[in-house]
């Protein structure tokens, strides 16, 4: 049996003047999943997350959300979503309490049934004890927990987030994730935007979007093995120096600092030959690339086309 697809685009394109922000973006997402839109500043993830959430008009193509074209029937779509936008858009004056209560009146969750959902919420998100606190005075972790909170009050089927951890300290952006998972396990789809690669591994599925086009998707280990490249991992001390001797083997397409290391992607290349032009202070061994290593491939490619 086909999963049911809660997403579906279809050479979806939006222009801004004469400029593509999105342009012919075509991808389905099944209910249940964590998909992830990758790329970098100004890649158009932004304008693509609006337009599947009816905040923007198409130039051309459609999409269906929840089984409805969002031109058509756009309060039907947002009744069954929830929406988090990059910057924090609650109520600073007022308490992580009243700002939920809030969000429910809009929704039309009131009662019982909202008193259960907040309480519920509050708990899942770790916020309880901080529900007499002000939005302002919240950290901001706390306050992405706060709006992912009233983005889910009234039970939406699939969850947009547009680069939800960004600026989070890294405990939070853990907490976070624990947090979604939690929810898909409860059968919500969730569709986010992130620049953050670590951040991209963690997704079911990522589609990597530049200059406002998809250019990849697939599952991370999808992606991962599909590198036409080896890649490569090189340690030693004076490492600005040993890049600048491998960028100049042939067949070298790229050379990166990865942390305490370089990664080094080539074609026809050998690891005794990367070993000797490195020189005899550093280790050279093959690994896995990672998906920072494939976007960045995929983005000179792009480039060079």
């Amino acid at each position: 049996m086909m999963p049911e697809m809660v997403i579906d685009t279809r050479h979806l394109t939006r222009r801004f003047g004469a400029a593509a922000a999105v342009e012919d973006l075509s991808l389905e997402v099944p209910a249940g999943e964590v998909f992830g839109l990758l790329g970098p500043d100004g890649a158009g993830k932004t304008t693509a997350l609006r337009l599947m959430c009816g905040l923007l008009d198409p130039t051309s193509g459609s999409v269906r959300v929840a089984g409805y074209d969002v031109a058509a029937h756009p309060d039907a779509v947002r009744d069954r979503i929830g929406y988090m936008a990059q910057r924090f858009g609650l109520y600073g004056d007022l308490t992580v309490e009243e700002n939920m209560r809030f969000y429910a009146d809009l929704f039309g969750v009131t009662g019982a049934e909202r008193d259960s959902l907040m309480a519920q919420l509050l708990r899942m998100t770790r916020m309880d004890a901080f529900r007499k606190r002000r939005a302002a005075q919240l950290s901001g972790g706390m306050k992405q927990k706060l709006a992912l909170g009233c983005a889910l009050l009234h039970r939406p089927r699939i969850l947009f987030l547009d680069e939800p951890t960004n600026g989070v300290d890294p405990v939070s952006r853990r907490d976070f994730w624990i947090i979604l998972r939690q929810l898909v396990e409860q059968g919500l789809t969730v569709f986010l935007s992130t620049a953050y690669l670590d951040e991209a591994e963690r997704c079911d599925r990522v589609g990597l979007l530049y200059r406002g086009r998809l250019i990849r998707c697939g599952r991370p280990e999808e992606l991962k093995a599909a590198l036409p490249e080896s890649c490569f991992e090189v340690e030693g001390e004076d490492l600005r120096a040993a890049r600048d001797r491998l960028a100049r083997i042939p067949g070298v397409s790229s050379v990166q600092l990865a942390g305490a290391s370089l990664h080094v992607l080539a074609s026809g290349v050998r690891e005794p030959e990367l070993r000797r032009a490195a020189g005899e202070a550093y280790t050279v061994r093959a690994i896995v690339p990672s998906l920072e290593d494939v976007f960045i491939a995929l983005i000179r490619r792009e480039e060079a086309a």
